[in-house]
């Protein structure tokens, strides 16, 4: 790979930088790649990402910049755009800037282009009243309500920068404790898995090739992931596929993602030396018109060089244990304040060696949990404690998929109120027929719709009323062999309107319907829709805990109701793919290294102790410190010494 082109900025607190800009020269054998990720701010860096047509990525060129932000730095302000004066929700919500004026007006480290929004006029001038699409929330007040399931894939964040991913925030999820939130038009990572629409002969506009931008989160929600890719510019980047987004978005490091509004809105932009702002990435507007577009909603933060007492403040989780470590200008005393919430009712014992270099070990913990968290040192009567921090332990889990979307169901128009056809041991073998998804409807009087793919099993309508019938009832079987313990079923339905899902009898979910307890029978209408009202894009829930419990060692059998929006409704869609995650048993790999005189002992994982013994017998005690920070580095004795980890 060459770059060529480059721009060097003078960031806050640095030295020169030159940070990939604008042209990219392409090799016919370049790998689909992204560079080491360079700090521009402290608790932000920076890395760009290249692909190559006839190399071993996509087919496509895309110039990628991505900005990778430590939600647990204690200095990251998230921000995202506020509301405008004489404020009307629905109508004039917000005040329309580019990207780079955002920055700049409110005086940002960094900022990209967030939820969709109306007009969608280009260069409109700035101050423009704009109505956003879907949730933003800014320091605590709603700018814009989630109002439907469309643009509903919402990205929140406490005041601590604690974030949540809602997939599908419809029916609205609570925003109880949420400061920050902005939303994008759909999920394309969840939990590890690509779940991007991955046709790419889509002619629907927002899955064709376009120029994107992202937002991820990594596992430990430790990491938040603002990623940008240029489009609509042969020659230089041609934009991305959903699925291809959210393969940059792992390959950056995250677990989940979701779509924003993308195209010429398509921005990053960070804050020179001076204040002045500089956009990274070189938008489709601007290489058209020479101009930014003015957007209706932005996410941004603030980052903050200079350092306090108390720095560098990391948590390193496990599944039951954590290491916290900092640092402090002067030596002081060591102490972690946590708990299961901001009230911080657990502490570990003061150590009361004075050190600049801080570690804790906390224990008991319960997997997959998030635990708020405060750095304590003293300095005689000073006592100094860090802005409280959140982690979330980790929960080990591997991912595999069980069906895909052309999975075969079988499936009925029949009326089945008072029928337990959701039983296991139901016999189906009576009913319409069977065929893989997507099974589909589709009475338009211009033909059914192509944006549907795949079709592959057509049903019947109702001859009565040339429109499918209200209520289709679908069945199928699957084998699970795992292991029953801390699994958890995720499912990505490409559905059209609403449903009701069952396991082994059992209901599990309810996608666009009434919630329960209300009933649901044979003439019930979905009480809305997703995708537009079309199965276009991958509706995504997970079942876990007791809902999960329902899974057998064996044969299982997943049963679907799926029901239309409106009995004049032309069409109706169902197809699903099944994955499920199991905890993953790992150990944490000890590694020792000579040089010099001194031996050098790391390790991968947090909320362990280092042992040591001069026989592999013992006895084993804990190296002074004690030291549950790796690495620790020792002066050769002469003697044999053994080092293990504790818990």
């Amino acid at each position: 790979m060459s770059l060529m082109n480059t721009r060097r900025i003078k960031l806050p607190g640095q030295s020169l930088l030159a940070l990939a800009f604008t042209l990219f020269l392409w090799r016919g054998d370049a790998d689909t790649n992204i560079t080491a990720w360079i700090p521009i701010f402290k608790g932000v860096e920076y890395a760009v990402g290249t692909n190559s047509p006839g190399g071993n990525g996509f087919a496509q060129r895309q110039a990628v910049f991505a900005a990778r932000v430590d939600l647990t730095d204690p200095e990251i302000e998230l921000f995202s755009t506020p509301r405008i004066t004489n404020y009307i929700s629905g109508q004039r919500e917000s005040a329309g800037y580019t990207v780079p004026d955002f920055l700049a007006t409110n005086r940002l480290q960094v900022a990209i282009n967030a939820n969709e929004f109306d007009p969608s006029t280009y260069y409109l001038p700035a101050g423009t009243p704009m109505d956003i699409r879907g949730l933003s929330i800014c320091q605590g007040t709603v700018v814009s309500d989630q109002e439907s399931a469309t643009d509903s894939a919402s990205v929140m964040f406490t005041s601590n920068n604690v974030p949540t991913i809602v997939h599908t925030n419809w029916p609205r999820a609570s925003t109880a404790g949420i400061y920050t939130a902005v939303s994008g038009t759909y999920s394309i990572l969840v939990n590890g898995v690509n779940v991007g629409y991955r046709y790419d002969g889509s002619s629907e506009f927002i899955h064709e090739l376009q120029p994107r931008t992202a937002i991820g989160v990594s596992q430990d929600k430790r990491y938040l992931y603002l990623l940008i890719i240029d489009g609509r510019q042969p020659g230089y980047s041609d934009g991305a596929y959903d699925y291809q987004t959210a393969a940059w978005l792992v390959m950056c490091g995250a677990y989940n993602g979701v779509n924003m509004d993308g195209g010429g809105s398509s921005v990053l932009a960070i804050q020179g030396s001076t204040g002045k702002p500089v956009a990274l990435n070189r938008s489709s507007a601007v290489a058209d018109s020479g101009k930014q577009r003015t957007v209706g909603s932005h996410f941004g933060l603030f980052a903050k060089p200079v350092p306090g007492f108390i720095n560098d403040v990391m948590a390193n989780p496990d599944d039951t244990a954590a290491t916290i470590t900092w640092t402090s200008v002067s030596p002081s005393t060591s102490q972690v304040k946590y708990g299961l919430t901001e009230d911080l009712p657990l502490s570990t014992a003061r150590q009361s060696t004075l050190v600049t270099n801080h570690a804790a070990l906390l224990k008991g913990l319960t997997p997959g949990t998030t635990y708020y968290f405060q750095a304590v040192s003293t300095v005689g009567a000073l006592q100094y404690t860090s802005p409280t921090n959140a982690f979330e332990t980790t929960n080990y889990v591997t991912t595999a998929q069980l069906f895909d979307i052309t999975n075969a169901w079988s499936y009925t128009k029949a009326n089945l109120d008072g029928v337990a056809w959701t039983n296991r041991f139901y016999n189906d073998s009576g009913w319409d027929g069977a065929g893989p998804g997507l099974l589909w409807v589709d009475m338009r009087a211009n033909g059914p719709n192509p944006e549907v793919q795949p079709k592959n099993t057509q049903m019947p309508a109702d001859p009565k009323t040339g429109y499918p019938y209200i209520t289709y009832y679908f069945r199928t079987h699957f084998t699970f062999t795992n292991s029953l313990v801390g699994v958890s079923l995720i499912f990505s339905n490409y559905l059209d309107d609403g449903a009701v899902f069952y396991l082994n009898g059992s209901e599990i979910y309810r996608l666009h319907m009434d919630p329960a307890p209300t009933p649901i029978y044979n003439g019930t209408l979905a009480a809305d829709y997703g995708c537009g009202g079309d199965a276009t894009c991958p509706q995504v829930f997970e079942v876990s805990g007791d809902l999960a419990a329902n899974l057998l060692a064996g044969d299982n059998v997943l049963a679907v109701e799926v029901h239309n929006y409106n009995v004049r409704s032309p069409d109706i869609t169902f197809g699903a793919a099944l994955f499920f995650t199991e905890p993953l048993l790992t150990s944490p790999e000890l590694a020792i290294g000579l040089s010099q005189g001194t031996v050098t002992v790391s390790w991968s994982r947090g909320g362990f102790t280092l042992q040591q013994a001069n026989s592999l017998l013992g006895p084993w005690s804990n190296v002074p410190g004690p030291v549950v920070a790796s690495p620790y580095t020792s002066s050769l004795s002469g003697a044999a010494r053994y080092y293990r980890l504790w818990r």
